[in-house]
């Protein structure tokens, strides 16, 4: 599936460069979105002319992967391969090209799905832009390091290919928020789960404890001394030790869990930070938010 003999791995230094390109219809815009979720910068369709403002300017140092296509409004193979061959002289920089790949009648028939007009086709001829664009790019075909073709994939199918070669260690990387929330203000926007704490005792009806929340050991101590508690705790994680594997596999970047209760202060909060550094602990990226909480400076996200 490649002109490479071996995949292309994670580099610490120099800065790593992805060049995505191919037929219009072959999966560029989905291959930036995976390399997204895997933690590059993605840049679709930056003018070529603009890249040594990318290159010299102030920014971060993580990988880069920038979409070009015949799209793009000085963009010549010529261009393109004189652009992999100034990364590749620098010390600081590493260059790759993904080519994605597609046979005519699979293109054909994308667009006669989607009645998108093809970008390099005249009076609405699909066919003659197909051909026009697959021209322009060989030279583009024959010089890449990582050639896919989507002929046969699938959306999920295409994920797992573009991760195999450029996701740290080939695997799909799943980040989980853990929120707290207050009922009375409404269920949070966006959540995957939601997880009721109200038949837990309330450390609000206990004078000392009121003024607290559940970041508070005292308070966590409180709530996690009720009988129910820990039975509930271990069957919601057991849940998300089953769902987050099928979500990661299904190709979902993101997921959301959200604990309630009345006040959003105290039952909630004590979840939300124990499921949190749970999940932290059993391997998932964590970042976790209390809602009514917001601008206070006791909560940290797990790592």
């Amino acid at each position: 599936m490649t002109k490479s003999d071996m995949p292309a791995l994670e580099r610490d230094s120099p800065r790593r460069f992805v060049l995505v390109t191919g037929p219009s219809g072959a999966g560029r815009s989905s291959a930036l979105n995976v390399l997204e979720d895997a933690g590059f910068e993605t840049i679709d369709n930056l003018p070529l002319r603009l890249m040594p403002a990318l290159l010299d300017g102030p920014g971060h140092d993580g990988p880069v992967a920038l979409g070009i296509d015949t799209r793009n409004r000085d963009f010549t193979t010529d261009a393109v391969l004189d652009l992999i061959g100034q990364l590749a002289v620098r010390a600081d920089t590493t260059a790759e090209l993904l080519y994605l790949d597609c046979a005519t009648d699979v293109l054909l028939r994308r667009y006669s799905e989607t009645r998108r007009r093809h970008p390099m086709a005249p009076e609405d001829r699909p066919a003659d832009g197909v051909a026009r664009e697959q021209d322009l790019l060989r030279p583009l075909r024959a010089r890449a390091d990582v050639l896919i073709d989507t002929s046969s994939l699938n959306v999920h199918q295409l994920r797992a290919e573009v991760e195999r070669w450029f996701a740290p260690g080939g695997q799909h990387h799943l980040t989980v928020s853990v929120q707290s929330f207050s009922y009375k203000r409404g269920l949070p926007q966006s959540v995957d789960m939601v997880f009721d704490c109200r038949f837990l005792r309330n450390p609000y009806w206990s004078p000392d404890l009121r003024a607290m929340d559940g970041r508070d050991a005292v308070v966590a101590d409180y709530v996690s001394a009720d009988p129910k508690y820990a039975a509930f705790a271990d069957k919601v994680f057991d849940l998300c030790q089953l769902i987050l594997p099928a979500c990661r596999e299904e190709g979902k970047s993101h997921v959301s869990i959200a604990f309630g209760c009345t006040g959003g202060q105290h039952r909630s909060v004590t979840l939300a930070q124990a499921h949190a550094l749970r999940l932290a602990q059993a391997g998932w990226q964590v970042s976790i938010r209390h809602r009514e909480l917001d601008g206070q400076q006791k909560s940290e996200a797990p790592t």
